[in-house]
């Protein structure tokens, strides 16, 4: 039969949970920095549109999907609370 602690063993993985949470969040970021960067086409081929140059696709989005991924850094390189 096996106890407790070992079933504890069986489960360990390379970081905890809350730093997969953490990921999950970081993910998340970086998803709505890309979601940020979407539109500013014409609706007409031949004519250029000058959305493409705001100042959400240009400077916010890619800011926030940099913040995204020293989120993740971050969040991989946090050690787990010791119980």
């Amino acid at each position: 039969m096996s106890t407790k602690n070992e079933n504890k063993d069986k489960l360990n993985f390379a970081l905890g949970t809350e730093n997969y949470k953490l990921l999950a969040i970081g993910f998340a970021i970086i998803v709505v920095g890309f979601i940020l960067m979407l539109g500013g086409k014409s609706d007409n081929p031949n004519v250029f549109s000058e959305d493409i140059f705001s100042f959400r696709r240009i400077t916010l989005a890619p800011l926030v999907v940099l913040a995204g991924f020293i989120f993740e850094i971050w969040a991989i390189m946090k050690k787990p609370k010791e119980k």
